[in-house]
This record gives C-alpha cells, structure tokens and sequence, in this order.
C-alpha cells in the first residue's frame, strides 16, 4: 500500500514541475543554482549567471546596454578583460554609428596579478582601422580595414578568463533577436540619416520603410548575427584569411574598396608600452602610438600636474603634441613631455565612443572606439551585416584617448578615464583622470567641452576597499555605468 501511495505521490509532482520549480527558485541563494523539485542547489560554473555574489566590480560605456551587458560577464564570473571584450562586440550591435567589425580602436589594460607576465604594469592595446597598404579605389568614402574583431582577441588573449566564443555569443544574440533603439544611437542616427540611408543596406538597417528608427523601435541585424556566429564558431581569423574575408573582400568593391586578402591579412593589432606620467603616489598610464590620442591625453596630463587650475592651457598643449606627432611621428612618451610645442589646430575629427570595466579582483580596461567617421563609409558590406570604416587615409584619424591610473608600490588599481568629443577627447580623458584622483569621485567635475569622458574610480584603492569604487558616465549623455553587487 505504501509503495502504490509513493507512486501516486511521484505522478501527481511530474505534472506540477513548473509550479514547484519556480516557488523554490525564488528561494535560493545568488550563489547557487536549483537543480531539482526539492530545491537542491549546485555552484554556478564560471560563465553561468549568479557565479559572483556580491561585490562585481564596475562597468561604464556610452550605450546602456553594452554596459549591463558588461556587468552579467562579471557577475558570471569574468575578468575586466572578458566584460570589455564582450561590450566591444555589444557595441558593434548596439552602437554602430561608433564602433562596429568594420572599425577598430584602443585599449589601456592592467592586469593587478603580479606574477603573470602581464601582470603589475598596463599595457596599450592598438587596434585603430587602417588604410590599407597600398590604397584602394574606393571613390568618394574609401574604407579602411576592419580591426575590431582581432584586437579584442588580442585583449582576451592577454587579459581575459572566460571562453572567447562565450562572449562573441552575447552580441550575436543581441543582433538576430534585436535591441531597442537607444537615444545614444538614435541621437547619431539623426546627424546623418539622409546620406547614410540612401545605401540600400544601411536603409535595411538603420530605417522603417526610409524611416530613421526612432528610440525604442527595434535594431535587428541577421546578416551581423551570422557574421558574429561565423566568429565564434570558426575564430576571428576567419574574418581575415578565411571564408568570411573572401565574402569581405567582394562586399567591399561596393562599400568603398576593394581591399585584398593580403590586405585583411596583415592587418595586425600591437601591444606597446604605454607612456607613462607620475603622479603623487600613482603612475599613469596612456596609450602608445602608432595612434596619437594617447599622447595627446598625457601632454594634458602633464600640463594639469603643473598647474591644476589652467585646463584651457592643459586643452591647447594636447592638441600641439597630435598636431606635433602627426607631424614627424617619433616617440610618444617625448612628444608628450615636450618643452617647445607651438600651438596649433587639428582637422575637424571624427567621432568615436568609450567604454571601460574593472573587476573585484583589481583588473581594470579602459577603451575607445572608432568607426573612423559617424557610421563610417556609411555603407553595409553586403551579406556581413556590418558598416566599413573610414579609411584614416580619407579622412582624419579621431583621438583615441584612454589612460588608467595604479600605485605600483601597492600592485593596485586606481583610477580610469576615457575621452570622446573630438577635438575635446584627449583633455576629456585627462581632465577626468585627474579630477578623480584628486576627489575620489568619478565625476565630480564635467570636462570641457565638447569632451564627453567616461570614469571609474577606486579612491582606497583595488583590491582594497570594494565600497570606494565607483564608475560614472558623462551625464550629458545617455550612457550608463553599471556599478557595484
């Protein structure tokens, strides 16, 4: 009797699981998973949401959803290089007027783990689109050479824990199954909407019938969701010697090529040394060249360590120095330092974004990011899903400005900072950097115009004080900063 009532007791609670699996969810821990109707809990996995409870770390980025996005890899487990990676390729989705495949950018990244080879001191990170050697016939907007996908490979290869796939797969499911509009990328998308959707692919994209999209109306992107897949399925590699790079190479005789196999292939990303400037009891670090926005955000900083209160002085010397190794090239630390740098004016430039994480054991990236022109060539390569960029033979190259304060004595991360806004982007990057050093706040101080930055700040110092961290966005803008547990 009592086995036929245990029977009858097993068959009535197979035809309620979703009742009873749902009610003791709602019961377990952040750190762990039900896995039966009696409410039985197994550790997440590295990857799974949930594996990290309490203190994450932070993210910031100018397109909200890039930015939660960031967040879900750190509290699944990923390292400050895994949530930068996946918001790069998120912004590709979500953000293409400014970062896409097609473009490229930089990064500054400090690995807090001292005995690995990376680890203690950051490293500048050089992805930025490039003219392809040789040029191309391209018309009237030739495009330059995608560099996206390979440098965040490169930054995962050096700074990330998850699989690499994991997070390409992010972004691929933001674009098959689509994302509402943002007022970030609606914003761009009013500024060039005219020529932009006179291209049929772009029309496909970015519209409603000839209609720009409006905020809120979905983005959806199956041919760059394929692209994505074929990345994460074959590796990045495929993008340049492979498949999708012969796909490329005939998509791009309309999008403002051609460009070549061979041309695709040695398009390398770099890792350099970064310049470095001392500050109190910090050094901080600012990207390298071949890109001068870097340079340009370091001769700010030192001109701001000389003298706080002159930022206009600070703003004018960052443009001498671009305009100085624009110039003659050289070695960016020296042009940075330089004592006899005339005042001069750069070309109006072209827009870019950033966006940066750090996570609860000290890791920190600050980057930004380039389509080369808003939207780039403004044509979609045909089959890819993906905008070219501007080739910086065409047009001028943006300033790429990033730079990422640590007490080296305390193997500690302290402060980043990354700059948009044009000509405003190197003193946004460095005025911002130092306004947090000095107050503990991430933005305590808006930038000059028309610089945009975006900040995170660890005022005790990380690892340390998980509750002195904080990340800001411009908040004249519509990004996010995603903070805290």
């Amino acid at each position: 009797m009592r086995r036929d009532m245990n029977r009858i007791i097993a068959r009535s609670l197979l035809g309620v699981p979703m009742v009873l699996s749902l009610a003791l969810g709602g019961c377990s821990a952040v750190s762990g998973v039900t896995d039966s109707l009696f409410g039985r809990e197994t550790d997440p996995k590295p990857g799974q949401a949930g594996y990290v409870s309490g203190f994450l770390g932070g993210t910031v980025a100018d397109e909200p959803r890039a930015a939660l996005l960031g967040r879900e890899v750190l509290a699944a487990g990923g390292s400050a290089g895994d949530a930068a990676v996946a918001m790069g390729f998120a912004l590709s989705v979500t953000l293409p007027s400014r970062a896409g495949l097609g473009g490229g950018g930089v990064c500054i990244a400090y690995g807090a783990d001292t005995s690995t080879s990376n680890g203690g001191v950051p490293q500048s990170v050089s992805f930025a689109p490039l003219a392809p050697p040789g040029g191309n016939a391209g018309g009237d907007r030739p495009a330059g050479l995608p560099m996206m996908a390979r440098g965040l490979f490169l930054l995962h290869a050096r700074y990330g824990a998850l699989p690499f796939g994991s997070l390409v797969e992010r972004a691929e499911t933001l674009a098959h199954f689509g994302v509402p509009a943002s007022r970030a990328f609606v914003k761009d998308l009013a500024l060039v909407a005219g020529p932009l959707l006179a291209d049929q692919g772009s029309r496909m994209v970015f519209s409603r019938g000839g209609t720009p999209l409006t905020e809120g109306q979905a983005l959806v992107q199956p041919e760059l969701a394929g692209t994505l897949a074929q990345l994460r399925l074959q590796g990045v590699g495929d993008l340049y010697q492979g498949a999708l790079a012969g796909r490329l190479v005939s998509a791009s005789v309309r999008a403002g090529g051609p460009l070549s196999i061979d041309q695709l292939r040695g398009a390398l990303p770099g890792l350099a040394a970064p310049i470095i400037v001392p500050y109190r009891n910090d050094s901080v670090a600012f990207t390298n060249a071949p890109t001068d926005g870097g340079v340009a955000a370091a001769a700010a900083f030192s001109a701001l360590v000389s003298n706080p209160s002159d930022v206009g002085a600070a703003a004018a010397r960052s443009l001498a120095a671009a305009a100085r190794f624009r110039a003659v090239g050289g070695d960016g630390a020296s042009v940075a330092v330089a004592r006899d740098l005339p005042p001069a004016d750069l070309p109006s430039l072209p827009a870019s974004t950033t966006f940066g994480a750090f996570d609860r054991n000290g890791n920190a990236v600050m980057c930004a990011a380039t389509m080369g022109n808003l939207f780039g060539t403004g044509r979609v390569l045909q089959g890819l899903g993906f905008l070219a960029s501007a080739s910086p033979a065409a047009l001028p190259a943006p300033l790429l400005s990033v730079g990422l304060a640590w007490d080296p004595r305390a193997h500690a991360f302290h402060a980043a900072a990354g700059g948009s806004g044009q000509s405003g982007a190197a003193i946004a990057a460095a005025s911002g950097l130092m306004n947090a050093l000095n107050s503990g706040r991430p933005m305590s101080v808006p930038v000059p115009e028309p610089g945009r930055a975006n900040v995170m700040v660890c005022s005790s110092l990380l690892p340390g004080r998980a509750s002195s961290c904080a990340a800001a966005t411009d908040p004249r803008e519509a990004g996010l900063a995603a903070n805290g547990d």
